[in-house]
């Protein structure tokens, strides 16, 4: 998939592509950090926190991991991770149906507003038609001022189920491809 705007190329990931992940996910949690928010991923770099490393290897070898480069240079600068349903560590009802479950995406914040998410979700729209499952779905965190839920909405999710996984305010949001 191409966005002739910036250029970005996506791929499918492995397992080679785990630091690069770790990497972005550090920096958003910095990212975050730096903008007063701490509720949402805490302060801890992902890389170390317990089963950290463990769970994004686990994302690149165990689910359908994707990987956004900018340019063609192949610098990683996104990843998505699709899976046929939610963590089973989240409190969240099974779709009842065949579904798509995006468990993962994020971009490097030094590429903020290039449409890299965007993109990274197109792609998973794409993936879920080409299964021939009709239902995408993905959770995400519902605090602060709604900002996430906000972005997911304008890239054609709607708001399903509200969840509280210990106090961390959730998200379901789904959207039809068929």
């Amino acid at each position: 998939m191409n966005d002739s705007t910036h250029d970005i190329r996506i791929r499918p990931g492995g397992l080679a592509d785990a630091p690069a992940v770790l990497d972005m996910l550090d920096a958003a949690v910095a990212w975050m950090n730096g903008r007063g928010n701490i509720e949402q991923w805490g302060t801890t770099p992902y890389s170390r926190k317990p089963g950290g490393v463990a769970r994004v290897e686990r994302y690149m070898t165990e689910n359908v991991p994707y990987i956004a480069e900018l340019g063609g240079n192949g610098t990683p600068v996104g990843a998505m991770v699709l899976d046929s349903g939610p963590s089973p560590q989240m409190p969240i009802a099974p779709a009842g149906e065949p579904e798509r479950y995006v468990r993962l995406l994020v971009s490097d914040r030094r590429n903020a507003g290039l449409g890299i998410g965007a993109a990274l979700l197109a792609h998973a729209v794409e993936e879920t038609r080409r299964a021939g499952v009709e239902l995408l779905r993905v959770d995400c965190w519902a605090g602060g001022g709604g900002e996430l839920v906000a972005f997911y909405e304008r890239n054609g999710f709607a708001p399903t189920d509200r969840f509280l996984a210990d106090s961390w305010p959730g998200q379901v949001l789904a959207r039809r491809v068929g």
